[in-house]
């Protein structure tokens, strides 16, 4: 849509989802090689299918997808109403944040499941105030 980004319009709110989405993908590949390095052993949490390498897998992948979804948030070209945008930003951070948290716990509690919510509404919201903040 902008042949040169220098023309994209400033959008100081999503500085602090840029930052954090690469943040994110730079923990996703650190945690990738931290769970790598045991992933070679049949019984490593439980084996592949066992609840707690299900669940450590979730988080690096939430920490990953939920980093790319911030960082195209950022650079979005699409205005979005004052208030909606502060929402939206807010609540995809907590979401983008909260997600792995409660992964990794959840691997290790299993209890830690029902915090699952936190994140998970966060996330709704924040696509919600996208889209209706939106303008036309």
């Amino acid at each position: 849509m902008f042949a040169n980004l220098s023309q994209r319009p400033v959008v100081p709110v999503r500085y602090l989802n840029w930052y954090s989405g690469w943040t994110l993908l730079l923990l996703a590949f650190a945690s990738g090689i931290l769970i790598g390095l045991f992933f070679h052993s049949e019984s490593f949490l439980g084996g592949y299918t066992s609840f707690p390498r299900r669940m450590l897998r979730l988080g690096h992948i939430a920490l990953a997808a939920l980093g790319m979804l911030n960082l195209i948030f950022s650079i979005a070209p699409v205005s979005l109403d004052g208030r909606c945008e502060r929402l939206a930003s807010t609540l995809l951070l907590i979401g983008a944040i909260t997600m792995p948290i409660v992964c990794f716990a959840t691997a290790r509690w299993a209890s830690a499941r029902f915090l699952f919510p936190v994140p998970v509404t966060a996330l709704i919201l924040s696509v919600i105030f996208i889209l209706l903040g939106t303008k036309t």
